[in-house]
């Protein structure tokens, strides 16, 4: 599939005709100096001064050039716009009340989205009847919990403004994350990763098993590192009392935040990275300290990260600063060793990763953490998730409803421990069967102990597993007093643990308490009837009476046992207004569910 992609900026634009079966580039241009009055056409190692200025005249006139030497048929064009607001967090076919609330949520991206709308509604005048794709920089971060993108304000205005971290750079962090995958030859939903996206902007993600979790841009791109001329975390009280010895507006306040700060301020040489190291190599001690202050930043973001996922399994570096600055990454990976992180200096200092070899390992080999530069490639992660969406999310049964099961508290438990709870040899006891085939729930049950409260009469389901797991919902969470992570059924390591209070004693578990990622059991029968795979992410619209409710990122499972069934907990039961039955237990209800939509 041809895929035209458009990366609209607010001073210039990036356009690649891809195609995303073989991932081979076949043409690209870009306009410089958007809004000056000689917009630059770059295309075919040659540079043309355009006559129209602004998008508005410039764009059209770069792609009727463009159009004129290149003859390759478009498909499908995909554009990259930076912000989805609360609206949008998955690629999205552009029809006209798509492109009403991508306007509406420009105040959020006053600088952006009023540019990426004005370049989707160029193509669409001049490429007509083509199916048009956002892809949206705050998309991949959309997983990042409440707890992770609140702001410690009053709840009334973060609801009526929309005042949240929503994250940036998304496109990058996720295409690298994957590309990290890759390489390591294992699946994301395996990995804990720490992305950072180096370049004029930067920011720090952190991918738990495939998901966006943290990030250190916020409801703006300001907030997080030290970047060419954004200032990144400030003191608040330190900008308002700045701003009131000066005698700034706010908008003065913040375009010295966003245009005068970063590098820029610190160095006072500039934002260019390359730059300060030369002037820092040459003994100016501005530019040392901006460097300093800079890595300092970005390796404070590393620790807490770390802390937020219980571990690390690779540390990426991507954009340009990443990608092309050795000694950035030497200081950033100075003294991670406590992670498990160490650097092979000579490797780091005398490579940087090349088209030919877009992923260079800088560790050791004995590092448990791998370091990793990655070339990133926005462009064609826009083409392949247009190219996903285009695909598979169109051949999803929207049709076909898939019944809903309540999974309330429960335990899994090691024959080990049922021994340890029960006696020696005991077999536990089936109490009924339950839906998916071979499972059933115990008459046994115990109580589980937390460090504030304890629950009794929590049901054992069987048969027994080869590790130990206790399913919890976030109201039992805070009950007990316990921080349970959100992880799919088996993913226990790094999660708190509890104690299990039996007839002939108890057992403390170091880990396994989690609250249940969401999710759908398939049979791969069922999974090509929905066109879904699995570990893909969904989002489903549960109905309940009259009563609708959109789920999101949720988790399909396909195995050869299972029956079609999608499992929530009981607090996203009372929230879709769901009847419930058993409670301990697995409970089929009298709601239903369909896919629409597909990341």
């Amino acid at each position: 599939m041809n895929i035209f992609v458009v990366n609209a900026g607010s001073s210039s634009i990036k356009c690649e005709l891809i195609n995303t079966k073989n991932k081979k580039k076949l043409s690209k241009f870009s306009v410089e100096r958007l809004n000056s009055e000689t917009p630059i056409l770059k295309f075919e190692g040659k540079e043309t001064i355009l006559q129209g200025k602004g998008i508005e005249k410039a764009f059209p006139e770069a792609i009727e050039h463009w159009k004129s030497k290149v003859h390759e048929k478009i498909e499908v064009i995909a554009h990259r716009v930076v912000h989805g607001g609360e609206t949008f967090f998955e690629p999205t076919i552009i029809n006209e009340e798509v492109k009403k609330k991508i306007s509406e949520i420009s105040v959020l991206a006053p600088l952006h989205n009023p540019v990426n709308l004005k370049g989707i509604e160029i193509t669409e005048q001049i490429f007509q009847n083509i199916p048009q794709v956002a892809v949206f920089d705050t998309g991949f971060h959309s997983t990042i919990p409440r707890r992770a993108r609140l702001y410690a304000i009053p709840k009334n205005l973060t609801e009526k403004h929309h005042i949240r971290k929503y994250g940036f750079h998304g496109i990058s962090h996720q295409y690298v994350a994957q590309k990290a995958a890759d390489f390591l030859e294992t699946s994301i939903k395996n990995l804990r990763l720490i992305t950072c996206h180096l370049g004029n902007g930067c920011s720090v993600t952190a991918v738990e098993y495939g998901c966006s979790v943290e990030t250190s841009t916020g409801m703006t791109p300001l907030e997080g590192l030290v970047m060419g001329t954004r200032s990144g975390d400030i003191d608040f009280g330190a900008a308002a009392f700045l701003a009131q010895k000066e005698n700034l507006t706010i908008s003065e306040m913040e375009k010295l935040l966003n245009q005068e700060s970063g590098l820029k301020g610190l160095s006072g040489i500039g934002n260019d990275m390359r730059d300060i190291l030369k002037a820092a190599q040459e003994g100016n001690e501005d530019a040392r300290m901006a460097i300093q202050v800079f890595s300092h930043r970005i390796k404070k973001y590393i620790g807490a990260y770390a802390a937020i996922m219980g571990g690390v399994d690779a540390i990426i570096f991507t954009g340009g600063i990443g990608e092309n600055s050795p000694e950035i990454r030497h200081r950033v990976c100075q003294r991670l060793d406590f992670l498990g992180a160490i650097i092979n200096e000579d490797i780091n200092r005398d490579n940087n990763p090349n088209p030919q070899n877009p992923v260079l390992l800088f560790s050791e080999p004995h590092s448990r953490v791998k370091l990793l530069s990655i070339l990133t490639d926005e462009q064609m992660s826009i083409a392949l998730q247009a190219h996903e969406l285009i695909i598979k999310n169109l051949q999803i049964n929207k049709q076909k409803t898939i019944p809903i099961a309540v999974s309330a508290r429960h335990i899994h438990l090691t024959q080990e421990t049922v021994e340890a709870l029960f006696g020696k040899d005991y077999q536990l006891t089936e109490l009924r069967p339950l839906s998916q085939p071979g499972q059933f729930a115990a008459k046994e049950t115990l109580t589980l102990i937390g460090p504030r409260n304890k629950i009794e009469n929590v049901r054992i389901l069987g048969p027994c597993r080869n590790f130990n797991q206790v399913e919890i919902s976030r109201t039992d969470e805070f009950f007990l007093g316990i921080d349970a992570p959100v992880r799919e059924s088996g993913k226990v390591a790094n999660s708190p643990g509890i104690t299990l209070q039996g007839p002939m004693g108890t057992v403390t578990l170091h880990e396994g308490v989690i609250c249940a990622w969401r999710h759908i059991h398939m049979h791969p029968d069922d999974a090509l009837e929905f066109g879904v795979e699995d570990r893909d992410l969904v989002s489903v619209e549960v109905h309940s009476g009259e009563k609708s409710l959109t789920f999101n990122n949720v988790l399909i499972r396909v195995s050869e046992q299972f029956k079609l069934e999608m499992h929530i907990d009981t607090d996203e039961a009372n929230a879709a207004e769901i009847n419930q039955g058993f409670t301990g237990e697995l409970f089929l209800t009298n709601a239903d569910a369909t896919l629409i939509k597909r990341k």
